[in-house]
């Protein structure tokens, strides 16, 4: 059974439920030492204090906070249980909101934890999951953890609730700072189709036991196979990604996924000259019949000169 990582209470009006929270979920990375790199022996990672001209062990260590140049005040343990906040031992609900509503605010999650009640608050921990997944809301609130305040959402989640831990919106760095001319790029209509066509021929039920993390398998294998003695070729450098005719590519795109996912036979060619291969475009969902008919008659524009070349 896990280890719970902090037991307190949900607080919402007067009602208190008592609870521990589990973290969700788990880092499966490939952890690695650092050796020396002459004979391979694993380094150590020693706290010095310049001060006293010695090694220390971890344990001989506290928390200072500096006020001014080499000033601390240090901060124990009892300091930090003194602090005069509910939130030390409780998960304070502040206000439960539409979580339609509440999407975008709360899409910066930084951890998320599994809650458990404790034997004597099941029919109100219950009581709460129910309203809140008839109503579709969300709690908000806040919790001290790891010496700080953070800002959580709390969400039913198959037999329990999921509290997530969101970043504070000064945290969250505005997107304006970045270069986003979207006004100023022009999309054609065929454009427009055809990545739809695509985003259609993609589109499917989420099945996540079809992912798995491939690098950390690969490089396992890597691992293994210097294990055994074996020599390990370089890896190709992958061709430079090439930004060629956008249309020429989403074509080839809904070819390969429509080849991946069922057989059918492949849509005809019109016309042999440098626009050949471009079929008539299919009205994919949110598309109006104006927009495809658009689509294909500019399909058609490109497609009728080369037929006549061809022709003569």
């Amino acid at each position: 059974m896990p280890r719970s990582m902090w037991k307190g209470a949900i607080q919402f009006g007067l009602v208190t439920i008592p609870v521990k929270l589990y973290l969700a979920t788990e880092s499966k990375g490939v952890s690695f030492n650092m050796l020396h790199a002459d004979c391979h022996g694993r380094i150590q990672m020693k706290t010095y204090c310049p001060t006293d001209d010695v090694y220390i062990e971890r344990s001989d260590t506290v928390r200072g906070y500096e006020i001014g140049s080499g000033q601390y005040i240090v901060v124990t343990d009892d300091d930090l249980a003194a602090v005069p906040l509910k939130t030390v031992r409780s998960i304070e609900i502040e206000q439960f909101v539409s979580i339609e509503d509440a999407a975008e605010e709360t899409r910066f999650v930084k951890q998320s934890y599994y809650l458990e009640p404790d034997p004597i608050a099941r029919k109100a921990f219950y009581l709460l999951k129910a309203v809140l997944a008839e109503r579709g809301l969300r709690a908000i609130g806040k919790i001290v953890l790891r010496d700080r305040e953070q800002l959580v959402a709390i969400d039913p989640f198959a037999s329990t609730m999921l509290l997530s831990t969101l970043y504070w919106p000064d945290e969250i760095r505005s997107a304006n700072e970045l270069k986003l001319p979207e006004g100023e790029v022009e999309i054609k209509p065929a454009e427009r189709a055809m990545a739809a066509q695509l985003v259609s021929a993609m589109t499917g039920p989420f099945e996540t036991a079809a992912y798995h993390d491939e690098y950390r398998e690969a490089l396992m294998g890597i691992i293994e196979a210097k294990a055994s003695g074996a020599e390990i070729a370089p890896q190709a450098e992958a061709p430079a990604a090439a930004l060629g005719d956008l249309m020429a590519a989403l074509e080839a795109s809904v070819a390969a996924a429509k080849a991946g996912h069922r057989a059918e036979e492949p849509e005809p060619i019109r016309g042999g000259g440098k626009k050949a291969g471009r079929a008539a475009v299919a009205v994919g969902p949110g598309l109006a019949d104006a927009e495809a008919a658009a689509a294909n008659a500019e399909i058609e524009a490109e497609t009728v000169p080369a037929r006549r070349r061809k022709s003569a």
